[in-house]
């Protein structure tokens, strides 16, 4: 059988559907090429901005009407659906449709009746249940009411097939309560995975020879995990090995409940779990080379996380460090819980003892009560910290949030004062990225450029995109790069002669 995705939203998401792809896999599914032709369409939801779900919305008519093709209905409309139409020239085949993610957990009672096409609705807590979702499909059975209430399960796996960069998740969920935030209703309160079961990932991925992995979580600052050796609790008491996690056989909602063995429990916050991690990667002669992380809070970004960034090299000098605002005044209104100074303090720390870091962040615009002293007061810190890039955005109203409720700056002057950050940001780039050209750099290769096929692109430790001349054989590799120049935001390279792969294998 076959399984189509469709990701919208963040890193968490991505890392989500492919765990669930991880799963069909493991089942013996295999991925269509386009979702006229599967036998089961997955669309993974983001619901962070109104303009996201107004998209997806757009997006579900169109499955609607691919449905209906697909059943042969009398009067549905085929433009655009020619694959489809041909598929089902002998007879019907059924579809399945999954709607998953945030979107479908903030609408989970309403959307399959606005939407009664919809077979599944799977919210953010619920994907555990994919098991039984794919024996209902295979079996042609009927289609059970899944089960959305909040207890999260973190996957074994969550790397796309193939890749050598992949997400590794280490939480989920959000305690701060921003008031512009729509992610802790979505997602619930924070809860972090287990070291044991983070290492465990990170050995498959080393023997699937990737490079680089991000840990990734709401706010990875406040992760407190159990680091302890986990075992069943049942009759068996034996360890689970990865490769039957990784199978399916466990990950669902009649998997054997785990435990710790308590004399051997110990927290962990988020300095010890990259600490843990960099030697790991030593100690198992890892292929994986590049540790990043994100998102990060201001608040929860400690000293001791910054003198173990500083102190490992595996760790990338690259850190995204969220502002949102440069404003005081504004930050208390977005509950932010730390101040301008405070945040320049921390940045300042932060470039003392990671002279090489490249910061980058996001900013937000027109929030509710924001005054001209305000968006100049954003400018200053932007002048001070000099970000090499930053997401920018003007603030749009959540559904369901606190900053919803208030008056509202009209949009014309949130998106004018957006333009002023978006103009000193470029600035900012540019004089960041010309003072690198004419360094030797270890890049990452991570395909072939868009804009010539004569040409890889690849990836900096600090996040910067290079695009040099070299075999595409490269790819997934790193090589030393010489940066000879600028086009736009991405870096003209050469590659060394003697590139760091052939270097550390002699």
């Amino acid at each position: 059988m076959t399984y189509f995705f469709e990701t919208y939203g963040c890193e968490m998401n991505i890392a989500e559907s492919a765990a669930v792809e991880q799963l069909l896999i493991s089942r013996g599914w295999t991925k269509s090429e386009s979702a006229q032709t599967a036998d089961m369409a997955i669309i993974n939801t983001c619901t962070i901005r109104g303009s996201a779900e107004e998209r997806i919305e757009g997006r579900l008519g169109w499955f609607n009407g691919l449905k209906a093709v697909r059943s042969k209905k009398l009067g549905a409309k085929t433009k655009m659906l020619e694959l489809a139409v041909e598929y089902v020239k002998d007879g019907p085949k059924p579809l399945t449709i999954v709607v998953m993610g945030c979107m479908a957990e903030r609408l989970l009672n309403s959307l399959k009746e606005k939407y009664p096409f919809i077979d599944y609705v799977v919210g953010t807590f619920a994907k555990h249940h994919f098991g039984k979702i794919i024996d209902e499909v295979e079996n042609a059975s009927k289609k059970s009411i899944i089960d959305n209430s909040q207890s999260y399960h973190f996957a074994p796996l969550s790397a796309e097939p193939g890749a050598f960069s992949t997400f590794v998740p280490i939480m989920h969920g959000c305690n701060n309560f921003c008031t512009y935030c729509i992610v802790p209703y979505v997602r619930g309160r924070e809860c972090s995975r287990s070291v044991n079961d983070i290492l465990a990932e990170i050995d498959a991925l080393s023997k699937m020879k990737v490079r680089e992995i991000t840990l990734i979580g709401q706010n990875v600052n406040s992760y407190n995990g159990r680091y302890d050796e986990v075992v069943f609790d049942n009759d068996d008491s034996r360890k689970v090995t990865f490769e039957e996690a990784a199978s399916g056989k466990y990950w669902n909602e009649n998997s054997p409940k785990t435990e710790a063995k308590k004399s051997d429990e110990k927290n962990v916050n988020f300095a010890g779990l990259l600490q843990i991690i960099a030697n790991h990667l030593k100690e198992t002669k890892s292929s994986i080379e590049w540790v990043r992380f994100m998102s990060s809070h201001p608040k929860d970004f400690t000293d001791d996380v910054i003198d173990v960034i500083a102190k490992e090299e595996v760790i990338c000098r690259h850190i995204h460090l969220p502002v949102q605002n440069g404003s005081t005044n504004v930050l208390k209104a977005m509950n932010r819980r730390y101040t301008k100074e405070q945040y320049l303090a921390l940045v300042e720390k932060i470039k003392e003892k990671i002279p090489e870091v490249s910061l980058t962040s996001d900013i937000m615009m027109g929030f509710p009560g924001e005054t001209e002293d305000d968006v100049n007061e954003t400018l200053d810190l932007m002048e001070k910290v000099k970000y090499e890039s930053a997401m920018m955005y003007f603030y749009n109203p959540r559904e369901g949030t606190p900053a919803a409720e208030v008056e509202q700056i009209p949009e014309k002057i949130r998106k004018e004062r957006l333009q002023k950050v978006i103009d000193l940001q470029l600035q900012h780039t540019q004089i960041q990225m010309k003072a690198r050209v004419g360094k030797s750099v270890k890049v990452l290769v991570e395909g072939v450029s868009r804009d010539s096929n004569e040409e890889l692109l690849g990836q900096t430790e600090q996040h910067e995109k290079v695009a040099f001349k070299a075999d595409k054989k490269l790819i997934g590799s790193f090589v030393m790069v010489e940066l000879v120049g600028l086009s736009g935001n991405t870096y003209k390279g050469e590659m060394r002669i003697e590139n760091y792969e052939l270097r550390i294998k002699n």
